[in-house]
Parts: structure tokens; C-alpha cells; sequence
């Protein structure tokens, strides 16, 4: 299958942190594999910025290394690798001070397009962003992209937004999460808007609840410092499952526009009830024959923040009055997945003799691994004997469905960092998003923290606390397995 590729014009990207593990990792390799399908066009340049004394050939070096440890297929392609090279430049800086400023002024274009990538410290935004005023480099055009944490609470996320509001438009920030740009996140809306088989039936009158889990099966590690101090809820809920949640609950907007998908899911934020205290499940995981416990990993052996945690939400509207949403994230458990189950209600009544099961049909959305969608239904068992009614599931795996292999699907970070350079702000989070985030999180942890409560522990390994799995036992439900 050919995908249809958009063009983008000459660009100027500047990456600041250019050095940092996240543009080894994910930012370099990923502009690589948009270079290498011809999505980056004649004249497109990257000038990575930081504090590292480096000239641009140890700069290209240190890149051609991380494309060797964290690319796929394409790092073996040698010539593509060289002619990619040849579009980085780097340039020393000092985010606070003056040194370098005037150097990258003298190498960022003003006739074409301008991005910065702020891969840096939340506590350095407001800096880099007076600076690029002060020095001129930056215009009303350009675009700057910043990563979260936006902020740990909504006074330090309204401080954040200010200080960048302060040189640039809403419309020129990108804040960026990469959970967005994951392939079946937008196919959620393709399946729920493209489809008249689903949208009538996404409602209360069909829709018996939905799961939203993201589940990891490493811990903490040497983010061990960083993680004490946030916690599932501020580096998880409040952000990734907050973002997924709006989508797989917002109405449909007018038309595919930034403004527009954005004003459905601010609306599904502060539609959000707030969370009854009995129905929020806090976990800590142990340690295991594969890793240290959390204290452990924190370096903190009286540490209350929690690795795992679950509730029970509820949006308080026409289409989802009376819906539960389940939210689930943790550290350390038995598999790596990302999914949104939407669990449709059973019928209430069989015509089928002896069929005594609940049958339900399951829309589940992968996130990862193997990103795709699979549908449960129910059918007849082959063979002599009867009805007898098993549940099966209709699967689409993207890689299988639209004959990509697994590395070919673009990472979330390639198709962000082109939507930037595209000028297309409908996958990022806007302002007022974040903060009206921020203001249905911060009574939640609030109200932990007056009460002291003591996280549950869970095995390394596990599906997370015994609580967790009560949270939906009492009410007749069940979790669904955690498959990798």
C-alpha cells in the first residue's frame, strides 16, 4: 500500500537539548526515517543547540551513532545516513546566559520556516523563549514545541503558559504528547467519525463502561528522583490517560480542525465529576527476581508516591451520564500494553437454549505493542451439536491489515515533529486544555495528601493491587487481562 505523503516547505528545525537522551533516542532517528522517505524537502535544516563544546562533525558522529543503537532496518541504509548528516549543525548554548545566542541567530534563517524544539527542562522554557525574542531569531510565524511536564500543579501550569505566552501566540505552541501521534489513537477517530456503525451506539444507552490502561513492565529506574516527586497521577493521568479519555469521550467536532477537536475535548474535561476518594486505588510495587521495589529504585525507604494507580471516572453529560470510566496505569507489571476498551452491555436476553453466558461485544484499541483494533463478537462454534455461542475477536493489526511491517509505522514523535512543520496544531494540547486538566488533578492528589494515605503494594509483576481488581469486582466487572 502507497501512502499519500503531504510536502512541506524549507524549514529551519532548532532543537534545544540537542544532545539529551530523548533527541538520541527518538527525536534524530525519528527526523532520519522522515528524511529518508523524502518527507523533509530540499534546503530543510536541523541545528541542535546545548550546553555540551562540540563542533558539527562530533555532532553528526554522536547522531550516527544513536541512528546505529536505536534505528531499525533503515540503519543500514549507509548513503542515506551520510546525505542526512549533512543537514545537522550544532551550535553551543547557554540557555540562561549569553553565549552562543548571537551564533545561532547568524545561522537561523528568516525566509523559511522556523521550529524550536524546547527538549529541555520545563524550568528553562521561559528562558530559551526570551532569549529567541531578545535575540530577533524567532518571528510572529515561528513555532516552538515543548514537552511535558506542562507545570506539577495548575499554579506552576498557568506560570508555564504565561511565561511562553509572553513572546508567542497560542497558535504558535506545540506542546507535545506523544501518545497523540500514535497511529491507533487517530484511527479512534477515524473508527468512531468514518463509520456509522459505531457512532450511534457510543453512548449510555449502549455502552456498558470503558477501560482506559497503560501498563509497563519496567520501574522507575534511574528516573527514581524525578518520579518521587511527580507519581503516577502528575507524569501519567494527567496527561496521557487525560488526553485519551477526551478523545474516546468528545463529541464530534464540526470538522478535523485544531480548535475545533480541541474545544470537544476541553468540554469533556470539565464535564469530568470529581473522583469519589473510595474509588481511587494507590499501589506501590515490590521488589521482584527481575528488580529493586520502588523505595528502593526512589533511594527513598519511607516514600508514599504512588507507581500505580486506578479510579473509577464519570462524566457528567448527556452521552456518558451513568457510564463508568476506568482508568488504570502502573510501573512493574506483568506486560508492556497501551489499550482503550470500550465494553458494549449484553443483551439481557438469549434465544438460545442452554447459552447461559454474558456475551459482550469489545471494541479494543491497541496502543502498543502491535498497534491496531480488534472487535469481540460472538458466533456460533463450528460443528454438529447445537448453538453453542463462543466470543471471538475481528482483528485489524495495522501491520497485517495494511501490509506494513512493524518498523514501517511511523513513530509517534516523526509524525508530531511534520505536523509542526506543517502548521497543524490538531494533535497537540492547547493551553486552557492543560490547565483545566490541572484543575480536576490537583483536589484528587490534594485530598491523598491531607488524609496520608499509604499506597497498597503489588508484586513486581502483577496486574497491581488487590484494590484495583476490587474496584471493578464489586460492581459485577473485571479488568481485562494485561497481554503484552
Amino acid at each position: 500500500m502507497v501512502s499519500r505523503v503531504i510536502p512541506v516547505d524549507p524549514f529551519d528545525l532548532v532543537i534545544f537539548g540537542g544532545t539529551g537522551d530523548l533527541a538520541r533516542r527518538k527525536i534524530l532517528p525519528g527526523l532520519f526515517r522522515r528524511f529518508r522517505s523524502g518527507q523533509m524537502p530540499e534546503g530543510a535544516r536541523i541545528i541542535a543547540a546545548a550546553r555540551s563544546e562540540m563542533d558539527r562533525a562530533g555532532y553528526q558522529q554522536m547522531i550516527a551513532d544513536a541512528i546505529q543503537e536505536f534505528g531499525a532496518e533503515e540503519k543500514n541504509d549507509k548513503d542515506a545516513i551520510a546525505k542526512f548528516l549533512d543537514v545537522l549543525d550544532y551550535t553551543p548554548i547557554d540557555a540562561k546566559g549569553k553565549d552562543g545566542w548571537a551564533a545561532l541567530a547568524s545561522m537561523v534563517r528568516k525566509d523559511v520556516i522556523q521550529a524550536f524544539y524546547f527538549s529541555v527542562a520545563p524550568s528553562l522554557f521561559g528562558d530559551l523563549a526570551q532569549r529567541l525574542h531578545d535575540y530577533k531569531i524567532s518571528n510572529d510565524q515561528s513555532r516552538i514545541v515543548v514537552e511535558k511536564p506542562f507545570g506539577r500543579d495548575l499554579e506552576t501550569a498557568k506560570a508555564l503558559n504565561k511565561s511562553l505566552a509572553d513572546h508567542f501566540d497560542e497558535k504558535q505552541i506545540y506542546r507535545i504528547d506523544h501518545y497523540l501521534g500514535k497511529e491507533t489513537v487517530q484511527n479512534l477517530m477515524a473508527v468512531r467519525f468514518g463509520n456509522v456503525l459505531f457512532e450511534p451506539l457510543w453512548n449510555n444507552h449502549y455502552v456498558d463502561h470503558i477501560q482506559i490502561t497503560v501498563a509497563e513492565t519496567v520501574g522507575v529506574g534511574g528516573r527514581g528522583a524525578y518520579y518521587d516527586r511527580s507519581g503516577a497521577m502528575r507524569d501519567m493521568v494527567q496527561n496521557h490517560l487525560m488526553q485519551l479519555l477526551c478523545l474516546i469521550a468528545m463529541e464530534p467536532p464540526s470538522q478535523f480542525g485544531a480548535d475545533e477537536v480541541r474545544d470537544e475535548k476541553l468540554k469533556v474535561i470539565r464535564a469530568l465529576k470529581p473522583v469519589d476518594p473510595h474509588h481511587i486505588v494507590r499501589g506501590q510495587y515490590d521488589a521482584g527476581p527481575d528488580g529493586p521495589s520502588y523505595r528502593e529504585d526512589a533511594e527513598n525507604p519511607r516514600s508514599f508516591t504512588e507507581s500505580f494507580i486506578a479510579m473509577k471516572c464519570h462524566i457528567d453529560n448527556w452521552r456518558w451520564a451513568g457510564v463508568p470510566f476506568y482508568l488504570r496505569t502502573g510501573k512493574r507489571m506483568k506486560a508492556r500494553t497501551s489499550e482503550i476498551a470500550v465494553v458494549f452491555k449484553d443483551l439481557g436476553h438469549s434465544i438460545f437454549e442452554g447459552d447461559e453466558k454474558r456475551h459482550r461485544n469489545i471494541l479494543a484499541i491497541r496502543l502498543q505493542p502491535n498497534e491496531g483494533i480488534d472487535l469481540q463478537v460472538t458466533i456460533k462454534e463450528p460443528g454438529p451439536g447445537g448453538m453453542r455461542l463462543v466470543d471471538v475477536p475481528l482483528d485489524m493489526t495495522f501491520a497485517d491489515a495494511l501490509g506494513h511491517a512493524e518498523h514501517e509505522v511511523p513513530d509517534a514523535y516523526e509524525r508530531l515533529i511534520m505536523d509542526v512543520i506543517r502548521g497543524s496544531q490538531t494533535l497537540f494540547m492547547r493551553g486552557d486544555e492543560v490547565e483545566a486538566a490541572w484543575a480536576w488533578t490537583d483536589p484528587l492528589i490534594q485530598g491523598w495528601e491531607e488524609r496520608n494515605d499509604v499506597p497498597k503494594h503489588y508484586d513486581a509483576g502483577s496486574s497491581g493491587p488487590e484494590d484495583a481488581l476490587m474496584l471493578l469486582h464489586r460492581e459485577g466487572r473485571k479488568w481485562r487481562d494485561i497481554k503484552g
